[in-house]
Formats: C-alpha cells, sequence, structure tokens
C-alpha cells in the first residue's frame, strides 16, 4: 500500500533552493518538467504529503536521495480518497494564509502568487545578461511590484546584488533639484550594497552632478564590488512630473545602458525599471532609455488564470459564462480578482451578487474604489476626463497627459480609437 511521504522541515528552504540551481526557475517549470499538476509541485515545496511515488520523483529531480529529506516519523493511515479532493486538483492551503487580506505586493512564499507565463522564464533568463536593461509596465495594481521581488529573489539566488529603490519614497524636496536627487540616488545604493555613501569623495561641483554619480558608480560601486549589480527602480513614473529631473535622469540610464556595450566594468550593472505609465515629457530618440532594452507589459489576468487563482481559494469557478462576465466586470485586474476571490472564500458575498452589481458586493471593493475617488478630488481635471470617458457609449480623444495619468492608475484604456473605461465596475462606481 502507498503512503503519502512530506519534507522534513530542517529541508524546506534547501528544496525551495534548490530549484533554480537544478534548472527550474519557477515551480511551473518543474511540474511541467515532472508532469505534475502546478499544486502538487506547490505542496512537495511547502512540507505537504504527496504520494510516495511523487516524492520519490521530485526528489531525484532536484538531486535529492528522497530518504535524507523524508520525514518518515510518523505513520499515517491511507486517507479514504472517495471525498477528498486530490493534491493534483486542489493545492493545501493553510488556514492562516488563506485568510489573509490581499493588500500590495504578493509575498514570495505566498501560493496566491500566480506566475505570468512565459514572462517569468524570460525575465530570468534576461537577467543574466551582462548590461541588461529591462523595461516593466502596466498600471498600477497590476502585479509589477510582485514581479520584480521575484527578479530579485532570483538575482540574490544566483549570487548577485540588488538595490532596489522605490522613487514614491523620495521628498519632494529632493525631486526639486537634479543634484539632490542624484546625491539620494548614490547614498541609497551605496547603503544597500553595505559600503559606505562617501560621496564628496566622488562629488565634483566643476564636472556636474551627472558627471559626479557616473563616476560614483563606476570607481567606487562598480570597482569594489565583483559581483553583478541590479539596480531596480520601481515607480519611476513618479518623477515624470518633475521634467527638471526627467530631462537629466533619464539620459544619464539610457548612457549606462549604452556604455555597457563597450565597457567590461558597466557591464556589471543590470537595470530594471518600472513604471505604470508612458513618460510624457519629450526626450530625443538617443536619449530616452524607454525604445531600448527589454520590453515587458503587464496585463490582466485572462480567464484561465482566473479560474486557476479561484482554485487555490478552494473556489469553483469554472463555468466559462461565469468567467467571462467576471472579467467583463473587473477585466481580470489582478488586485480586485485577488480581493473578490478573498471574499468569495470567506462567504461575504457570492458570485451573482458582485456579477449583478450589487451594493453589497460593490462595498468589498471600498478601499480601492476609495482611493481613487481620494486621488481624483485632488485633481479635478482627472475627475472631468475620467466623467466624460465613462459617459461616452465609444472611445474619446482626451488631452494626452490626462489619459497618461488615467491609464496609470488603471481607471482607463488607450486604444487606436481613442480612450475607453478599463471595467464596468469602475464605470457604475464613479458614474453613479
Amino acid at each position: 500500500m502507498s503512503r503519502s511521504l512530506k519534507i522534513k522541515r530542517e529541508y524546506l528552504e534547501k528544496i525551495k533552493l534548490s530549484l533554480r540551481r537544478n534548472g527550474y526557475p519557477s515551480q511551473r517549470a518543474l511540474a511541467e518538467d515532472a508532469g505534475y499538476a502546478l499544486a502538487t509541485v506547490s505542496n512537495f515545496l511547502r512540507g505537504k504529503r504527496v504520494d510516495y511515488a511523487t516524492f520519490v520523483e521530485l526528489s531525484q529531480k532536484l538531486a535529492f536521495d528522497w530518504k535524507d529529506i523524508a520525514d518518515l516519523d510518523v505513520s499515517v493511515p491511507k486517507p479514504n480518497t472517495n471525498n477528498l479532493p486530490q493534491p493534483s486538483e486542489t493545492p493545501d492551503i493553510e488556514p492562516n494564509e488563506s485568510v489573509r487580506y490581499p493588500s500590495g505586493a504578493v509575498p514570495l512564499s505566498s501560493l496566491f502568487y500566480l506566475e505570468r507565463y512565459p514572462i517569468e522564464q524570460q525575465l530570468y533568463q534576461a537577467i543574466q545578461k551582462p548590461g541588461v536593461l529591462i523595461r516593466i509596465k502596466a498600471p498600477r495594481e497590476m502585479g509589477k511590484t510582485s514581479l520584480l521581488l521575484r527578479i530579485l529573489d532570483f538575482s540574490q539566488n544566483l549570487g548577485y546584488c540588488t538595490i532596489s529603490l522605490n522613487l514614491e519614497q523620495v521628498d519632494q524636496a529632493i525631486l526639486q533639484d537634479l543634484n539632490q536627487f542624484l546625491r539620494w540616488l548614490c547614498a541609497n545604493a551605496a547603503r544597500q550594497l553595505k559600503l559606505q555613501p562617501d560621496l564628496d569623495k566622488y562629488w565634483d561641483k566643476d564636472l556636474g552632478s551627472k558627471t559626479s554619480c557616473t563616476s560614483y558608480f563606476e570607481d567606487y560601486l562598480l570597482e569594489e564590488i565583483d559581483k553583478p549589480i541590479i539596480l531596480a527602480i520601481d515607480e519611476m513614473n513618479h518623477i515624470f512630473e518633475h521634467p527638471q529631473i526627467v530631462k537629466d535622469f533619464l539620459p544619464l540610464l539610457r548612457s549606462w545602458y549604452e556604455e555597457a556595450k563597450i565597457n567590461l566594468a558597466w557591464q556589471k550593472l543590470r537595470l530594471i525599471v518600472v513604471h505604470s505609465t508612458e513618460i510624457y515629457v519629450p526626450l530625443q530618440l538617443n536619449q530616452s532609455p524607454f525604445n531600448v532594452g527589454l520590453p515587458i507589459q503587464l496585463g490582466s489576468f485572462t480567464e484561465e488564470e482566473v479560474e486557476e487563482l479561484a482554485r487555490r481559494y478552494g473556489i469553483n469557478c469554472q463555468s466559462s459564462t461565469s468567467s467571462q462576465q467576471l472579467i467583463k466586470m473587473i477585466d481580470g485586474h489582478p488586485a480586485l480578482i485577488q480581493i473578490l476571490l478573498y471574499h468569495l472564500s470567506r462567504k461575504d458575498v457570492t458570485l451573482t451578487q458582485v456579477l449583478e452589481a450589487d451594493p453589497k458586493a460593490i462595498k468589498i471593493f471600498q478601499h480601492h474604489l476609495q482611493r481613487h475617488w481620494v486621488t481624483l478630488n485632488k485633481q479635478p481635471d482627472l475627475a472631468t476626463a475620467l466623467n466624460a470617458i465613462y459617459k461616452s457609449s465609444t472611445p474619446i480623444e482626451i488631452d494626452r497627459i490626462l489619459a497618461y495619468k488615467l491609464s496609470s492608475l488603471g481607471l482607463v484604456k488607450q486604444t487606436e480609437e481613442g480612450v475607453i473605461p478599463s471595467c464596468e465596475l469602475y464605470r457604475k462606481y464613479f458614474t453613479n
């Protein structure tokens, strides 16, 4: 009679780290190679029980002797499987994780992160290339930061050094002056690399702040660190409204990328730029970092991805009609989908209530919607433009900068014909 096995607790971290060492950039890659469901592999890696044959094969795939890592202390009677879902059908969700309210970036260990296949694999390959520049674009709350966390985690597992900067954290006073901004950048980079800032040693007023910043990276950071360095800049769009910074900083990043083509020292630097809208400050074609490198565009979840995530929450959402209606209602928006599935799993609302836009159902999105409402109240020009878009039955043309801002918030979509609402939920809420 076969029995189920699980990994010893002390081996869990080693097993997870062995994924990429054995050529598997993700759990999905291992699942596809071994021919198992993703949920089965997830259970195995999280120390949950899987059947004996599966345990042995997955152990071998990750270059472990199954006898060394198996928890053999507890014998488990064979369960009655007639009424229980098999691991290949439903993942084993920890009770405390299943009730965690989805907010912000999805943690690395979370079962509720959906891999953006094949985007992750493409990025894991790209980040290993000398001097690469990666550009990740999507409206707010579409999963950019969650994806960035996984690229940085992958890089750290390769032994690379990482610098992660979020431009939303920069003081407004610093954004008024290029010199202060570049010193902020260098000081934060040094701190995260565990180096003394020593800014004044490399800063020369006569040469200017851009040359000083470049010298700081080349003669100090890249010289002191003998490993590849990942410089990730999240929320780059936060500086788009500061032309005095944008017109100098973005060409500076472009120059570093170009320098890596001829300078071995700069090939150690790999750039990741994350932003939620197009830049609307004009730059010369050869100065912009947004027309070079690897572009990645994150979109809404597909029907299949919504169904997969629902399954992880223990919800049956496999009716094609329900999935299609749900996509239309909230456009497969990752943050909204997570909020919805969280409340469905708690039975706070029903899917029918959501699809019918019942006020009780709309209320579960209240925090998300009110955050947009506050933004619109502070910028009446945005509210006026949005009102015109939502009341129109056809795409309309609006001011380009307003379109960029609304698009970055995820409230509208830009098409060739004009601007349209991004989903029915927003239209119903804001027009009421």
